[in-house]
């Protein structure tokens, strides 16, 4: 059997190939049905209380069951970990009241903002599995997002005050199984400066519509190292998986930025989205990275390369391979334009996409290369294109149902 290989050559760890649903049988379970009833009424304090009490007794797994529990934001500690049965769920508030201002990361950013509803900082050997559902509430924020935009087109992300599903900083050995993580009122999972995250056999969704689910990304990975994301089913209103890590004109000598190194994307099924793979509108340096064995049904592109012309860029060792379905764009490369600000800097710094190998794919698209040249922004050189079958979709009524979701 031959090694797999990332793009420069390095073996892939065998780490990335254990890939047995992680179970905590050894430790203690607290019972979320023995101290509070299901509810719609929101119960953060009681929920946040029972797993300060697990992390006093030496950390064991809140087990949610019996139904649904509404809370704001949670923050779980060293040796806590999670699990929500199948049939049961945690709902988010939709009052944004309920997750407090606080240091958070963020687009790019270290600054206030708020937390997400499922949080977790400093930890190692975090679990989140089980068949049951996180689910964010956030139609509300989403009707008011796009009602806001009307008021001003120019209006960003964060204007909507928001919080995420799930966020992870600073955190190893992470492992995140068998969830549906839906509705996300923001970005749905985000990790930050973690190393050695899994997201295995995980069900992330937002809608297109009747009301779109803006920003909704499935995965952000942010200056994080060796992620694995297997077997995962993806359909959300933004980009699948995206590499982020950092932006502004000096965003690569900020030390809270970093690079994404050792990324394994393997196995998914992507529906709509705006891309599968994408390095992200945030990011700064991305290396390493494998997405194969996929299926795709729907996604505006499978590659998707974000160039700023505000931060320095450089996206190199990027392979996928083994991806069949159907798609509007293969890969898609043009700047990316929305609130750049060069600040101070009078010049672009110039950016870089190297050695980007794209092999045995099978796919149903409009354009398979869209791709923009921009000299005196970004440079694109050894791009491998190998066994890429491509059918060409003309005016078709599956490309009008496409382009209607985006």
């Amino acid at each position: 059997m031959n090694e797999l290989k990332f793009p420069d050559g390095t073996i892939v760890d065998g780490w990335f190939f254990e890939n047995k649903i992680l179970e905590l049988d050894n430790l203690p379970k607290y019972y979320l049905t023995d101290y509070i009833k299901p509810s719609d009424i929101v119960q953060t304090d009681k929920i946040q209380e029972l797993i300060d009490i697990i992390a006093a007794n030496n950390g064991g797994v809140l087990v949610v069951c019996g139904g649904n529990y509404k809370t704001g934001a949670l923050f779980f500690k060293q040796g806590v970990h999670l699990y929500i049965e199948k049939d049961s769920m945690i709902i988010g508030s939709d009052d944004i009241c309920d997750y407090p201002v606080m240091m958070t990361r963020i687009e790019g950013e270290s600054c206030l903002y708020y937390p997400a509803l499922i949080n977790a900082y400093d930890v190692d050997g975090f679990v989140i599995y089980g068949g049951g559902i996180i689910d964010g509430n956030g139609l509300k924020s989403w009707k008011a997002f796009w009602q806001r935009r009307k008021w001003n087109p120019a209006c960003k992300n964060k204007d909507e005050q928001r919080p995420r599903l799930v966020y992870i900083s600073n955190s190893k050995n992470v492992f995140i199984s068998g969830i549906t993580m839906q509705n996300s009122h923001f970005w749905t999972s985000h990790i930050y400066k973690c190393d050695k995250v899994k997201f295995l056999g995980c069900k992330i969704y937002s809608p297109a519509n009747p009301v779109k689910a803006p920003s909704t990304d499935a995965i952000d990975i942010d200056a994080c190292t060796n992620v694995l994301v297997h077997g995962c089913d993806i359909s959300v209103n933004d980009d699948a998986i995206v590499l982020k890590g950092g932006k502004g004109p000096y965003a690569d000598t900020d030390s809270t930025n970093g690079s994404n190194e050792y990324v394994l994307i393997s196995d998914c099924n992507f529906g709509f989205c705006h891309s599968c793979l994408t390095c992200g509108s945030e990011s700064i340096h991305n290396r390493n990275v494998i997405m194969h064995n996929c299926l795709v049904d729907g996604a505006n592109n499978l590659l998707w390369l974000k160039m700023r012309p505000d931060t320095p860029q450089m996206y190199e060792y990027i392979l996928v391979e083994n991806v069949k379905g159907k798609v509007v764009n293969g890969i898609y490369i043009k700047p990316w334009t929305q609130f750049f600000d060069l600040k101070d800097r009078c010049d672009i710094p110039l950016s870089y996409a190297d050695n980007i190998y794209m092999k045995n794919l099978d796919l149903v698209c409009d354009r398979f290369y869209n791709i923009s040249k921009k000299d005196n922004q970004y440079v694109l050189s050894n791009f491998v294109f190998e066994n890429i079958n491509v059918q060409q979709r003309v005016n078709s009524s599956v490309d009008e149902e496409i382009l209607k979701k985006n």
